[in-house]
């Protein structure tokens, strides 16, 4: 069986909007995948510091982020569901990519350039935006950031599925939106 791997962020647990669409979604792809999830909510990170900066480039890497770069190295689709937040994803996902991102894992270099290792053909990016913000908008960074880290790792696709203006939404406007988003998203499913 192929393997698929989620990233989580949804920082509202099961009240998340973002959840509620990626849940038939993802249930929808463990009918052909092997999924393995990382909760980033649960997940004992912290940013970038000078202490953990000294301890990469000795070689020291939590056990976590170096299990969790050979997964994402070797899975054959990746799904990132996350809300929209500060322009782009809550801060816990660039955290994570920035543990994760590991030379001669997700990436290595050809004396010129970095060139991904990850097997990876496509990534599906499921958010929810409450403001008026469409995907491609110069306001949404998070589909131009995993496009940007498909480039490193050598990803594939990015697929972004999102429903946004929610929070100025009638009720009605808001389950129409997140059900309609819901459709669009298991229809890219289908092929991916």
């Amino acid at each position: 069986m192929k393997k698929l791997v989620v990233i989580d962020a949804c920082i509202r647990g099961e009240e998340s909007r973002t959840r509620r669409i990626a849940g038939p979604i993802l249930e929808e792809l463990a009918k052909r995948y092997e999924i393995t999830r990382f909760d980033l909510t649960e997940m004992p990170m912290e940013p970038l510091t000078p202490r953990t900066y000294a301890e990469r480039a000795a070689g020291i890497i939590p056990a976590w982020a170096l299990e969790a770069s050979r997964t994402i190295a070797d899975a054959d689709r990746i799904v990132v569901v996350a809300p929209f937040w500060d322009m782009s994803f809550p801060a816990v996902v660039k955290v994570f990519f920035e543990h994760v991102s590991l030379f001669d894992i997700t990436f290595t270099d050809n004396g010129r350039t970095c060139v991904g290792k990850c097997k990876c053909e496509k990534v599906m990016y499921i958010t929810t935006r409450g403001m008026n913000i469409p995907t491609g908008d110069a306001r949404e960074q998070g589909s131009s950031y995993l496009h940007a880290l498909s480039e490193l790792w050598d990803l594939g696709t990015v697929l972004t599925v999102a429903a946004w203006n929610l929070d100025y939404s009638t009720p009605e406007e808001l389950e129409e939106r997140i059900e309609n988003t819901t459709r669009f998203g298991l229809r890219l499913a289908a092929s991916f």
